[in-house]
Parts: C-alpha cells; structure tokens; sequence
C-alpha cells in the first residue's frame, strides 16, 4: 500500500515569529504523508524541539537532518554543548519525538511506483566550493573576509572533537559514503542534506564567496552512484527546482522573511518530492 506523499521544506529559522506562522501553515494533505526536513529549524534547542514535535504529531513521519544553524552553539541558548555532542544531543530529541534522523536505518517510503530508500544525511562542507581564483582554502576565506563575506559559522559552529569543520565532515562523509554503498543496489534513493550535494546551485548566489560553506566536492557524482530519483536540500534559501544528469534537486528553503516577502518569492512550502 502506498504511503501517500513524499514532502519537503528546510530552513524555517522559527526564531522568526513570522515562519513560526508558516510553521503553523505546514499541515499533510493525507493521512500518510511524509515531511522531510532538511535543517534549520532553529538556533537554540529547545525550538529545534517545539518545531519538530508539532510536526510529529501531524505526519505520518518526519525525517530531518541538522542545518548550520541548528549546531550553532548561540550564547543565548541555555544548553552550551558543542560540535558533535551537540548534534549527538539533537538526535536524542528527535528520536524521543519518533522523528527520523541520519543516525538511524535508512526508512523505505512505498509509492505508486515502488518503493524508496530515504536516506538523510549529516555531511556538513569543507571549503572545496572555492572561490574561482583561490587554489586553497586559506586563499579563498581571505577573500571572502576582505569581501566582508563570512558565515555565521567560523564564529558558532564548533566542530569539537574534530580539529575542522572540514575534518569532521570528511569523517561522516567517509560514514555516509559506507552506509550508502550497504543499500539495497535495486532500490531508487531519496537524498536529503542541508547543503546540496554539487556545486552548481551556488552558482546563482549573489556573493560568489559565500559557496566555500556550502557544501563538497567529495559528493559529487552521488546522485548517479546511488540511484537518486530526487536529491532534496535547503540552506541556500533560493527555493527552486533544477536538474543535474537528470536527476531532480529540490532546494525547499523556506527562508527569513524578509527573502520570503519580496514579489515573486516562490511559497509552495512543503514541496511535492514523490510522486512527481
């Protein structure tokens, strides 16, 4: 039997009294509908906790991934907890609301054309979105200073016990990768992460320097090696759909308001991921 359908939506910063009323907005249209969620939900804990427990209790299921900000370790948040105890800590709410996270098995979604390995991934960047005249990492975050460019990150997102930010995300793309390859090879996938998984949709930001916290070049070709019917990302808060060697990307940011007021401004949140 059919599940129902596959929907997404991503950054809804619920600091925002404004998206907290979206959030309100973000209702199935079906009893067996399925909410992917691909980060951001906010800053401090305890909203990350609020948004995605009003979530579970009106689908079916809820599976999220951690954006930037949801391990931002922000001075106003009463838990302190850095890095990966931090995202550790986040996985606990989650799984005490029945909420899907990428440290549990890969759930199966059964559509009307057969079933799907959902699979949510925690790979975070490691600065290989370069500046297009910067050969290094150093080169490329001077420019993004000199440009007064510079993620929130370097200051909130602590990567302890890893000695980078690029470091830890080696280590659970070396993870991922593993779990990947494990999957039923028969299968089409669904691969949700906050930061898509190639570089071109960073093509289109407006401040070039900003892609080097956008994501890595080690992801490159999974959409083909592990079978994508749909790659669904957020972070760049331009909502969009594009294709990539024929696969689908879904970017399905709600955004800050004032990114989401402009005229034009696409506000079909949740996104219909499956069927297409």
């Amino acid at each position: 039997m059919a599940h129902g359908q596959l929907m997404a939506i991503s950054d809804l910063h619920v600091a925002y009294e404004e998206n907290r009323r979206i959030l309100d907005g973000v209702r199935p249209e079906g009893p067996g509908d399925w909410l992917l969620v691909a980060g951001d939900v906010g800053e401090l804990l305890s909203d990350v906790e609020w948004a995605l427990g009003l979530l579970a209790e009106r689908w079916a299921r809820v599976v999220w991934v951690p954006g930037n900000h949801d391990l931002w370790t922000a001075h106003e948040d009463p838990v302190q907890l850095r890095g990966d105890a931090r995202y550790r800590r986040l996985v606990e709410i989650c799984r005490g609301l029945g909420v899907h996270t990428p440290e549990d098995p890969y759930p199966v979604w059964c559509g009307s054309r057969g079933p799907v390995v959902v699979a949510p991934l925690f790979l975070l960047y490691d600065y290989t979105f370069r500046t297009p005249t910067a050969a290094t990492k150093k080169e490329s975050l001077e420019q993004a200073y000199a440009a007064g460019v510079v993620c929130t990150d370097e200051f909130l997102l602590h990567p302890d016990p890893y000695p980078s930010r690029d470091a830890w995300c080696r280590a659970r793309v070396a993870e991922t990768e593993r779990r990947l390859a494990e999957c039923d090879p028969e299968l089409p996938t669904v691969l949700v992460n906050h930061f898509p998984l190639v570089r071109t949709p960073t093509d289109i930001l407006r401040h070039p320097e900003f892609a080097q916290w956008c994501g890595t070049e080690l992801t490159a070709d999974w959409h083909l090696r592990f079978r994508a019917a749909a790659v669904v990302y957020g972070h760049l808060h331009i909502p969009r759909t594009s294709f990539h060697d024929g696969v689908r990307f879904e970017e399905v940011s709600v955004g800050y308001p004032r990114e989401w007021r402009r005229p034009g401004h696409p506000r079909n949140v949740p996104r219909r991921i499956l069927p297409s």
